[in-house]
């Protein structure tokens, strides 16, 4: 019934934004707005302790998009148990957020950006509206989580307080904005609540790139130069914003150096005049540094070094030194500009791709000429590590300590000219910049959740005294998308997860190692304490030997089986589950967990049944009926609540409809001694009670080892007590009869 209602609920909120969304949005002159309402299905939230437990949404934002507007929602479940917390929202443009909400230590030369960082207070209902004006287009990405978890290890099954969180999004997109070409003039006009919505397309090989507002005037007062207007290139991703440039007045510019390549460039034009519309001619110009006649492999001759001169053509013969470097013509390289070398991209795994030069891992560097390589993220690696390692070839190289290769590696547009680690940024967007030299010759770049586009890095020689013009040096850029860095290191576990079609990857830590690649010691185990919880876990089982013992002692060989089947299962499980070094496997953890699972609860199945003092027939049919109805809950789920609940349950209800048999028959209360309520039955009850106490309610993270070996201890201890005396004639037993042989 709940869940039909909350059904009921998000639908009518859908309803809702969709009318709002399509009947708000007030008509803009000529240009065209439509809206559009994208929603996803809600998912329960957990809390966090690592990037497993965020739920992941991905959004499509079409091109010419004016408006954004996101609505979070978030339900709470049961009001039991239930308190007022805050949902953490993060929304990252291009990849999903990089996020770190424990304040853990990231992998060395590991570099990320915080994403846009929302908090969403709940106590019955919550929702949340944030609104962008100008979005970048393609992927955006909303993670969202519960506070970091206390480490209260909750038993699956029982009610418990949850909260459901739907994002969603309504759009407003523009479908005839009107396009600036270079050089030519366009007419436009523009209001404070009608600004003038333009695109432009920058090319390949642009280095800079100007939009001109000329003849601007007011319409109520034309000719009197009163005009004043915002003009903006480009879009918002919350981490890169658009260059706003303030014209007051007739005549104004904005300028972008190094400006994306191959994309559209959004400008738009707002007047900020209180209720006076403005007219103005804009147009554009862009100049190209370095634009090659042609790029990429040669037919004959492999890579060109590519200039603004005729001679562009001009190939460059390998040598046969083992740096793979190249003879360079002299004549060309006096009027080259960029060195272009093509890059082979490999699918190696799933989120995994290798970049390699083409003719080798080695490429030459100069001072004179910038050294390109591109390499092009696809949307479906976004969700891995983007790895940068450069090593310098000190062999045969002379150069000082001043002498320097600059590496700035940038998105969507590179950096033609270097001149030192701070020059490696766009206008538009940042870089990042590494150096290598002959003291240290590498360098490394770990980018988590790098964004899809096409990815720029720039090589040059910065010399001094120690080189000239021809000098050249040779490098190996190391360039691959991996799914986690370094493999989550000894202390982690890298795991793929996924988000609807979208695949991501993450570091589960273990042994108190935090952080996003399980590098980060300051919670770490010591292995004192490993050891000492695997003993503790493991010998804590040794206390099924008395019981084991009492069963044989009183013939029950059966239900012996079954707790020494129970004591060997859990005793190998816990040793192969320890999260450090102590570990030992002797069978795979799924078999040695499903075993244990098995046995302690087959163990409660017997010894209720066995108290219960039945015909052998009847019993040891039930004890087989039961074990083949526990093995296939197991199967189905094997944490869930009813696993152990079940058996129990219906084991103690028959036991109570036999002994209340049993009384009425005899007139007399049964168990008939007073002793054996008092001495047997009362102990072993308590240690029943107080051991599911502890396992279903005290465990923790930190007192998993204690809590749990105590557990082992008293469902051991209540075997003793709670198994009955042996039966008075062997006739009844009739064990033995398997034995014989006629």
């Amino acid at each position: 019934m709940f869940r039909v209602v909350l059904a009921h609920k998000f639908h009518y909120i859908l309803f809702i934004l969709f009318t709002f969304g399509t009947t708000s949005f007030e008509d803009d002159g000529e240009v065209t707005f439509i809206s559009e309402l994208f929603s996803k299905p809600a998912q329960k939230l957990t809390k966090y302790s690592w990037y497993g437990n965020t739920r992941l949404y991905r959004f499509q934002i079409p091109e010419e998009t004016t408006i954004a507007r996101w609505n979070f929602t978030v339900i709470k479940g049961h009001s039991l148990s239930c308190t007022e917390l805050n949902v953490s929202i993060h929304l990252r443009q291009g990849a999903p957020p990089v996020i770190n909400p424990s304040g853990t230590l990231f992998p060395n030369m590991t570099m990320w950006s915080p994403s846009l960082s929302l908090t969403l207070p709940v106590t019955s209902l919550g929702s949340l509206t944030f609104n962008l004006s100008n979005p970048a287009p393609g992927d955006w990405f909303v993670a969202t989580h519960l506070p970091e978890d206390d480490g209260r290890i909750e038993q699956k099954g029982f009610p418990s307080c949850y909260y459901l969180f739907q994002p969603q999004l309504s759009i407003r997109r523009a479908v005839d904005i009107a396009i600036i070409q270079p050089g030519m003039l366009l007419q436009q006009t523009s209001s404070p609540n009608n600004p003038a919505r333009l695109k432009l397309y920058v090319p390949q090989f642009a280095s800079s790139l100007s939009v001109s507002v000329e003849d601007c005037s007011s319409v109520e007062h034309p000719g009197r130069g009163n005009c004043s207007v915002d003009l903006s290139l480009g879009s918002n991703s919350l981490l890169d914003g658009p260059v706003k440039v303030k014209c007051l007045s007739t005549h104004c510019s904005a300028f972008l150096t190094n400006p994306p390549w191959g994309t559209w460039l959004r400008v738009v034009v707002e007047s900020i005049l209180d209720s006076k519309t403005v007219t103005f001619s804009i147009t554009s110009n862009y100049t190209v540094g370095c634009k090659p006649k042609s790029l990429g492999l040669e037919v004959d001759n492999g890579i060109n070094l590519h200039s603004n001169s005729r001679n562009t053509n001009s190939s460059i013969a390998h040598n046969s030194s083992t740096t793979n470097s190249p003879a360079f013509n002299k004549d060309s390289l006096s009027s080259a500009c960029v060195w272009s070398i093509p890059v082979l991209s490999e699918e190696t795994d799933i989120l995994s791709l290798r970049f390699t030069p083409v003719n080798g891992p080695n490429v030459v560097v100069r001072a004179t000429h910038a050294t390109l390589l591109t390499y092009p993220l696809p949307a479906q690696v976004t969700g891995g590590t983007f790895n940068l390692q450069l090593t310098l070839n000190t062999t045969n190289v002379r150069l000082g300590n001043s002498s320097t290769v600059i590496a700035c590696l940038s998105p969507r547009a590179p950096v033609l000219q270097v001149k030192d680690l701070l020059s490696c940024n766009t206008t538009l967007f940042g870089g990042y910049g590494i150096n290598v030299n002959t003291s240290f010759p590498k360098a490394l770049v770990r980018l988590p959740f790098p964004l899809s586009a096409s990815w720029y890095l720039t090589l040059q020689l910065m010399c001094n005294s120690e080189c000239d013009n021809m000098t050249v040096v040779s490098l190996e850029p190391e360039v691959f998308v991996s799914a986690c860095v370094e493999d989550c290191g000894t202390f982690g576990e890298c795991r793929l997860l996924r988000s609807f079609t979208y695949l991501y990857a993450a570091c589960v830590c273990k042994a108190g190692w935090r952080g996003w690649g399980c590098t980060d010691d300051s919670a770490a185990q010591s292995f004192t304490r490993q050891f000492t919880a695997t003993l503790l876990l493991t010998l804590s089982n040794l206390s099924f030997v008395p019981a084991i013992v009492v069963a044989i002692k009183r013939l029950y060989i059966t239900e012996a089986s079954v707790y020494l089947f129970t004591m060997f299962f859990s005793t190998f499980y816990h040793a192969c589950d320890q999260p450090g070094k102590v570990v030992l496997c002797i069978m795979s953890y799924d078999t040695l967990q499903y075993c244990d699972f098995l046995g302690s609860i087959c163990s409660i199945w017997v010894t209720i049944l066995c108290m219960a003092r039945v015909r052998n027939i009847m019993k040891y049919t039930l004890f087989l009926l039961g074990t083949l109805l526990i093995a296939m809950s197991l199967q189905l789920d094997r944490r869930g609540l009813w696993n152990m609940l079940g058996p129990i349950l219906s084991a103690l209800i028959f036991m109570a409809g036999i002994w209340v048999y049993h009384g009425v028959k005899r007139r007399h209360c049964y168990p008939p001694s007073w002793q054996r309520w008092v001495f047997y039955l009362l102990p072993g009850t308590l240690c029943v009670g107080v051991g599911m106490c502890l396992y279903i309610f005290a465990e923790t993270e930190e007192n998993y080892y204690y809590t749990h070996s105590i557990w082992h201890i008293l469902v051991a201890t209540c075997v003793v007590f709670l198994l009955p005396p042996r039966e008075r004639s062997l006739a009844a037993i009739n064990w033995t009869k398997g034995w014989r042989t006629d």
